[in-house]
């Protein structure tokens, strides 16, 4: 990649005149002058018309060509209001890069009853429903309970969740014809145990934090994992990670103040990632290990930039 960082910063600088939102990212590969540059803009505005409140958006491509409508990438837009106690919106959003269909999803939502309603579709050649479900809401005995029937007409399959959460015990079941699962978690204050179970599979995950130092254990009949997270000054931490296959890999960050972070993952003779974020600045960097040779290199670097 043979333009700098600095080019970038010149070129991020300049476009911080407008009020659009802009985000530049480097494609990965070897490319000549400005090449490798992947520009986007996006822009978001709202108003109202009577009772009805407006928003509206578009992602599109900046850079330079001759076919313009080649530059849209994403457009969408959105209605909201009240009819008769229910809260009433309508999104649609259109991929531009992606077909012609476009989706819909349309919300009722009524606070006094607890009750909430969605529906998704899709509009091209004409408008075909895919999914409906609901959701209603009930506090018991301080507890939070949640019923939410779902119907997908493609799959004609339908299923119901069903949540339980008193603040220290959450419990969630799934349902259907064919398949049950249940997830349940308990926070014990320094410890958090969750189980997760369906007729093919049962893992459990142990989280336990005393004092600098974290567990996280998770296992299943096939699959055994744990990590050991150290804090070891107030700017950084390591964390190694093995399972039962043998695989192993090293998580290390630094925290370097103002939202300011540097993270590096060594997996041996697999891969080497790392994640500095500087502020608006991202920048990734990812390398694959064989031995200690290194196996190419991709790096993304993104600012967004908003005003």
């Amino acid at each position: 990649m043979k333009f700098s960082l600095f080019v970038l910063t010149a070129i991020a600088g300049t476009a911080a005149a407008g009020k659009p939102q802009l985000s530049i990212s480097v494609r990965d590969g070897n490319f000549d002058g400005l090449d490798g540059l992947d520009p986007s803009i996006s822009w978001e505005g709202s108003s109202n018309s009577g009772d009805v409140d407006l928003s509206y958006g578009i992602e599109a491509a900046a850079r330079p060509t001759t076919d313009i409508a080649s530059l849209p990438r994403n457009v969408w837009g959105k209605a909201s209001t009240n009819v008769a106690g229910w809260g009433v919106s309508a999104r649609a959003e259109r991929n531009m890069q992606e077909g012609d269909d476009t989706g819909v999803e349309v919300d009722l939502d009524n606070e006094d009853a607890d009750l909430s309603v969605r529906m998704v579709a899709s509009a091209g050649d004409g408008f075909s429903v895919n999914r409906v479900e609901a959701t209603k809401g009930l506090d018991i005995d301080g507890a939070r309970v949640t019923i939410n029937p779902r119907y997908d007409m493609g799959s004609e399959e339908a299923d119901v969740v069903v949540s339980y959460d008193n603040g220290d015990t959450n419990v969630q079941l799934t349902a259907s014809a064919d398949s049950q699962e249940v997830e349940a978690t308990h926070n014990m204050g320094d410890t958090i145990v969750g189980v997760k179970a369906s007729a093919d599979n049962q893992e459990v995950t142990l989280d336990h934090t005393m004092d600098k130092t974290n567990i996280k254990l998770t296992a299943s009949a096939e699959n055994q994992e744990v990590t050991v997270r150290q804090q070891l000054d107030d700017n950084n931490s390591i964390a190694p990670t093995i399972n039962n296959s043998g695989d192993i890999s090293v998580a290390w960050e630094r925290t370097l103040g103002d939202d300011s972070s540097l993270t590096a993952t060594l997996k041996p003779n697999d891969s080497l990632d790392v994640e500095w974020n500087d502020g608006d600045w991202t920048a990734n960097v990812n390398c694959g290990l064989d031995g200690v040779n290194v196996d190419g290199a991709n790096v993304h670097i993104k600012r967004d930039i908003a005003f």
